[in-house]
């Protein structure tokens, strides 16, 4: 790692992608995104992050503890060191954490080539707002092995600040793409030849009796209104039945369960497989 360059004027043009982060967060940093926090940055730093960092900015006392994990990178990228109150200038509010990154965006893929042959479990986000959730569901969708999550144009950032922190990372290592209706998510699935589930609670299956599904598009909507009624018309309505009166879940709670199904369900379908195939031979 290359000795860290000192910052000491919050005005300094080498720090600006960090500077007034939460203004920015809602504007955007032109193809930029702010990764905060250790356990995020060690993500980030990993080969299976997805996306590059521009440069890093620390405090000073946070900088042996990272040291091993940005000298492992190829090619490193800056790291700048800066005291606590001039750090807290730059943000635009008191940091805490100490540990700041900038990571490049690229080109965002298409939707289509995320999707594999064969098995697949896709998650598709329609008009989530909510960034906490968002990055719930991302922590979700890693956690069970989904191969991608698909959003509508509706649905916030997943490279936001807080979506990052709050899905552990994982918004930095599950394939994502945007498609700019819900209706786009549902053609997507007719053409990639995924089974829609949309999860409500008017759902008509209980999701712990859903039959095993090779390849499948988990839709989740935003608390309060849920998935529109488009939607839920056009795909398999599946339900998380609960005690006599209550009748919803946070959204991200609600994804992990039926994440969870689902993925058994894939587990199911390989073991079939496997086991034809020992029978025939």
């Amino acid at each position: 790692m290359t000795t860290p360059t000192p910052i000491d004027d919050p005005a300094d043009p080498r720090i600006a992608a960090y500077r007034a982060m939460r203004e920015r967060d809602l504007i955007g940093r032109g193809g930029r995104f702010i990764v905060e926090g250790e356990v995020t940055l060690r993500i980030a730093l990993s080969p299976r992050s997805r996306f590059t960092l521009e440069s890093i900015l620390l405090l000073p006392e946070r900088v042996a503890g990272l040291e091993a994990s940005i000298a492992a990178l190829p090619d490193p990228p800056p790291v700048y060191v800066a005291a606590r109150p001039v750090m807290s200038a730059i943000a635009g509010f008191p940091i805490h954490r100490g540990v700041l990154a900038v990571g490049l965006r690229g080109i965002d893929p298409e939707a289509s080539a995320l999707i594999p042959e064969g098995k697949a479990l896709v998650v598709g986000l329609v008009g989530l707002t909510n960034h906490d959730n968002v990055g719930a569901v991302f922590r979700n969708a890693a956690a069970f092995g989904a191969d991608a999550v698909i959003l509508d144009g509706e649905t916030c950032d997943p490279l936001y600040r807080k979506a990052i922190r709050v899905s552990a990372g994982a918004a930095l290592t599950m394939p994502f793409a945007r498609l700019g209706q819900a209706g786009d998510l549902l053609a997507l699935a007719d053409r990639q030849g995924l089974t829609p589930l949309a999860m409500t609670p008017r759902g008509t299956t209980d999701i712990s009796r859903l039959e095993p599904l090779a390849r499948s598009l988990l839709l989740l909507g935003a608390e309060g209104p849920g998935l529109p009624d488009s939607v839920i018309a056009r795909a398999r309505t599946l339900r998380i039945t609960m005690a006599a009166g209550f009748d919803s879940l946070n959204v991200g709670t609600a994804g992990a369960i039926a994440l969870h199904h689902l993925a058994g369900y894939r587990s199911a379908v390989r073991d079939n497989e496997w086991q034809l195939s020992h029978t025939q031979a």
